[in-house]
């Protein structure tokens, strides 16, 4: 047996499956495309999450479309970041190319132009489906750790939301909560020191500094009503195919820390409310973060901890995580090490960094015989990759630098017409877009505050009448006792003791005479 023979041996061997996979191309050797040798990725081991990863233009996007189109086929419902805003041409059938059909002939795969339905969502004012979470559903753990405050602010954030559950305030967006901050501190700060102890005016003005900052980014446009579903992600269209949700973020790029919280909001709730799936047949929904670094950049420890922690725990709930990124040191090495497939495209050694940072990468990767890693890393061509992925078994399959199939949609986006044609046949739009204010902790509090000055001035008012009226009454008591002690003039002469000098003098003469 040739070279070339038992290299097809070794992959088709290594790709064998008994249950449902996704073909993603066929492997290479020598630089050449064995034709029929085909790379498989088992839908059973999808919730293993995954890695894309390369430089920019070698077709980690055009991998992604690939997964994403092939998972909706089988009726896997998918959500996508887009943050370059490249991926909606996933709504629409690929316009094809004789390059195309040269590349589908050596890999040994038909080719089909299709479109898949997609759902446009978005975080900001962009067109799509609006997504939005109240401050209640994240709760004071979860928030603390968006805001990273210190173990003592945690602490206030703690009491304020058992205030709110005690006294049956609603906190739905980020007003809500710098009233309650204030209040705590102000009006209502007798109250909380009765119930709960004293807060500290520090404490809380370095909390509103967090939150003014988290609203620069953008939050105040995710904090609100009505509150995204997760369930919604998971729809499936009338063909069986599953829905492809695409979370429009091209102005998120600055905005590092709403991607940041929306993204642990999300993955909490999907966390929390999916049920247990167990060792299943294939995945309940598959998640890809385009740009992943901007999570993994401006997260701080304890909400890096929080994510590290989910992407373990989440696979149990039948959801798969694959991030997408240049380079896979832009992944924490406790994340890394969870991710099961593997696409890693060419990488660049312009730099003694690149150098290095290729070395460790190609440790990644299971040893082969017939590729030195490191050196396939910087030759790989576009739309050309290295794939290492589990069986069914959960063992890691051959090593193999693989040429990629062709996205089957638009690799290209959607026409200004073509967006708003989408979104207005969309019945999450209708669900979500409407903009809901309704009576929650500002005003409430606001009333509390309100109804408080009433009594206080209603308070001052009698307190004011009554010193008034006692005033009066000692004014009318002193004024008799005064008119009471005034003599009489008549009386004044008659009682003088000339006047009685006079009148003896008087009646001494008479007895005289």
């Amino acid at each position: 047996m040739d070279k070339k023979d038992a290299f097809y041996k070794h992959i088709t061997d290594g790709n064998t499956t008994k249950g449902d996979f996704i073909p993603i191309g066929a492997a290479m050797l020598d630089g050449e495309t064995v034709t029929g040798a085909h790379v498989k990725i088992p839908l059973k081991t999808m919730n293993r999450h995954g890695l894309i990863a390369g430089a920019t233009g070698t077709g980690k996007t055009k991998s992604l479309q690939i997964l994403a189109e092939n998972l909706s086929d089988k009726g896997i419902p998918v959500l996508l970041m887009d943050i370059k805003g490249d991926l909606s041409g996933l709504a629409q059938p690929s316009l094809g190319h004789p390059k195309i059909d040269e590349r589908h002939e050596k890999i040994g795969l038909p080719f089909e132009a299709k479109s898949f339905p997609v759902e446009i969502l978005t975080l900001s004012e962009q067109d799509g489906v609006r997504l939005r979470a109240t401050v209640s559903e994240f709760g004071p753990v979860l928030l603390s750790r968006i805001l990273d405050l210190s173990d003592t602010q945690s602490g206030v954030v703690a009491v304020l939301f058992q205030y709110c559950d005690d006294n049956k305030l609603p906190v739905l967006d980020l007003k809500d909560f710098k009233k309650i901050l204030h209040y705590a501190t102000n009006e209502g700060k007798e109250e909380f020191t009765k119930a709960y102890g004293r807060i500290s005016p520090a404490s809380t003005g370095a909390i509103l500094r967090k939150i003014i900052e988290l609203e620069q980014q953008g939050a105040d446009l995710f904090f609100g009503e009505t509150s995204f579903e997760v369930e919604d992600l998971l729809r499936i269209d009338e063909d069986g195919r599953g829905y492809i949700n695409i979370i429009r973020l091209t102005d998120i790029q600055d905005r590092p820390k709403l991607f940041s919280t929306f993204m642990l909001s999300l993955l909490a709730e999907i966390y929390s409310t999916f049920p247990e799936q167990g060792d299943s047949d294939r995945p309940e929904l598959i998640m890809f973060i385009d740009e992943a670094h901007l999570i993994f950049d401006e997260a701080s420890k304890p909400l890096l901890n929080q994510i590290e922690s989910i992407v373990k725990l989440i696979r149990s709930k039948g959801v798969g995580l694959y991030f997408v990124t240049q380079n896979p040191t832009d992944v924490p090495e406790a994340v890394l090490g969870q991710l099961g497939l593997k696409i890693q495209h060419a990488l660049r050694a312009f730099t003694a960094n690149d150098r290095k940072a290729i070395k460790l990468t190609a440790q990644n990767y299971p040893d082969s015989e017939y590729y030195d890693t490191t050196e396939v890393l910087t030759s790989l061509g576009i739309g050309e990759a290295l794939v290492s992925t589990l069986n069914e078994k959960g063992r890691p399959t051959p090593l193999a630098a693989t040429m990629m199939r062709a996205p089957m949609s638009r690799m290209d986006v959607l026409t200004k017409t073509e967006l708003s044609s989408l979104l207005y046949k969309s019945k999450l739009a209708k669900k979500y877009n409407e903009t809901i204010d309704r009576e929650s902790a500002y005003e409430l509090l606001n009333a509390k505050i309100e109804r408080a000055e009433a009594d206080q001035a209603k308070e001052k008012a009698k307190q004011e009448r009554e010193a008034l009226k006692k005033a009066e009454t000692k004014k009318h008591t002193s004024a008799t006792r005064h008119r009471s002690t005034r003599m009489n003039p008549i009386v004044k002469v008659l009682t003088s003791a000339t006047f009685i000098r006079s009148v003896f003098g008087i009646l001494t003469k008479l007895m005289k005479n």
